[in-house]
């Protein structure tokens, strides 16, 4: 499926995205995460609100994108009972494979207002190019 065929509405957190892309987690929550082309470059926005930078990981492994962080859990105590507990908490790992159309090692990240914003440009058409020499 090309992007562009993609419909605009939400899709399930386990669909495929586009060709080369799929979305799977290992843990009890996954924060919701956008994907999407802006510019040229593969955008992914992770929503990690109430997480601090140093709970934190992203990392790359080949065409692979390995997110893994924390949430601290919330618990009764005698002051506190809850009535609706909607935010997930704990441990969350998840993985986004990327197409090889894309370079992870010269992305740019940052991390604001509790969206964690990843840019990653595509695979420069020289480093494909084989130089030549007689």
């Amino acid at each position: 499926m090309a992007f562009d065929e993609v419909p605009s509405d939400a899709m399930p957190a386990n669909a495929l995205l586009f060709e080369g892309v799929t979305r799977f987690s290992e843990s009890t929550w996954t924060p919701n995460t956008d994907v999407f082309l802006e510019e040229g470059e593969l955008v992914i926005q992770v929503e990690v609100a109430g997480l601090r930078l140093e709970d934190l990981s992203v990392r790359v492994d080949g065409t692979k994108l390995l997110f893994s962080g924390k949430r601290s859990i919330r618990k009764q105590n005698a002051r506190r009972k809850f009535i609706l507990m909607e935010i997930s908490s704990g441990n969350f790992r998840f993985t986004i494979d990327l197409p090889k159309a894309y370079d992870a090692h010269h992305a740019k990240s940052n991390f604001i207002n509790g969206i964690l914003r990843i840019e990653i440009p595509p695979v420069s058409q020289a480093a494909d190019d084989l130089p030549l020499q007689s």
